[in-house]
Order: structure tokens, then sequence, then C-alpha cells
């Protein structure tokens, strides 16, 4: 005998949400891989790719910030659960952008504390996306 069941999303993000989500993180992580290949390598370019990764970073997660804010005024039950992808998103953009404040400096100067800056936005864009994404989750009535 066959089951059929209703499939209904609890606290699933919306598709263009998930896309910013999903936009930020390996940007994010590319600058950290070209940070610590600039670290080992002294080439300049790996600076460059560095910065403009972190471009892309805040592009992406600023308005993935703007779409978590929007999502707190929504009247069910999943706006308590975006309160905390919202700190997370914002703490990731704060400290991206300060990472590319840092990154502007001369190339030299940005070392080590761009490399630290870089893993620590490298690690609250994994945290926000894995957050973000574990509440994508169906339920069958």
């Amino acid at each position: 005998m066959a089951v059929i069941g209703d499939l209904r999303h609890r606290g699933a993000l919306h598709s263009i949400h998930v896309a910013l989500l999903a936009g930020m993180l390996p940007l994010f992580l590319g600058v950290l891989l070209s940070d610590i290949a600039y670290a080992s390598t002294y080439e300049q370019q790996w600076k460059n790719f560095a910065s403009w990764l972190i471009v892309g970073g805040l592009v992406f997660g600023g308005f993935a910030l703007l779409w978590a804010f929007l999502g707190l005024f929504r009247s069910d039950q999943r706006a308590r659960l975006s309160i905390l992808s919202v700190v997370l998103l914002l703490a990731t953009w704060i400290l991206g952008f300060v990472n590319a404040l840092v990154h502007a400096k001369d190339a030299w100067a940005t070392m080590p504390e761009g490399l630290v800056l870089s893993a620590t936005v490298a690690a609250l864009a994994i945290a926000t996306a894995a957050w973000g994404f574990s509440t994508l989750r169906a339920e069958v009535l």
C-alpha cells in the first residue's frame, strides 16, 4: 500500500536567500585560500585576487543580510529562527568589511592580520551557511 503525504516545508528559506548564502560562502573561502597562497609565495597578485573576492563576498553577504533582516518581520515562527541568522550575517559582513580595509593596505602590510581576518570571516561564513541551510527541513504530514 502506498502512503501519500503532504510535503510541507517547515522553516524553509526562500530560494533567493539560499542562492545568496551559497554565493557568499565560496567567495570568502577563496579569500582565505588566496591569502594562504600569498603568504607562501609572496606574489602580489594573490592579494589582489583576495581583494576582489572580498568585494564579491560583501555584495552577496549584504544582500543576504538584507533578506534575512526583512525575514524578521514575518508573522510566523520562522522569524524567531532568523534572529541568529541576522546576527551571524551581520558579524560576517562587518568583519569582511574590516578585512577589505586591511587588504587595501600595501601587500606586505596585510600579513598576518589579513590572513587571520580571512580565516575568521571564512569560519563565520561557514557557520552562517550551516545555520541557514539547517533550517531547510521538510516534513511529511
